[in-house]
């Protein structure tokens, strides 16, 4: 279940949302005037956010690679690593 906040306690008690934002490594969601607003999160839970983002959209992008036959052999692949790395 999300945590809910209003502005105000944001604006009152920041070091306690803090402490919920890094004890449950999950967002706290702000309201302003009974809407949602913001979601406030650790900067430890941003950056994995962050990080999975970007796996999913190289694997998305390996998988579409392979769905329009953009491949080759693993051994061609390989020696071109090993190359590069004797360089």
């Amino acid at each position: 279940m999300p945590t809910i906040k209003s502005s105000a306690d944001l604006r009152n008690g920041y070091n306690e949302i803090s402490s919920l934002c890094h004890s449950y490594n999950e967002a706290v969601f702000i309201t302003k005037n009974g809407k949602g607003d913001l979601a406030v999160m650790s900067i430890e839970h941003y950056e994995a956010l962050m990080g999975r983002l970007e796996l999913y959209g190289l694997i998305k992008e390996g998988l579409d690679d392979a769905a329009n036959g953009n491949v080759r052999p693993l051994s061609e692949a390989m020696s071109d690593i090993r190359a590069k790395r004797k360089r």
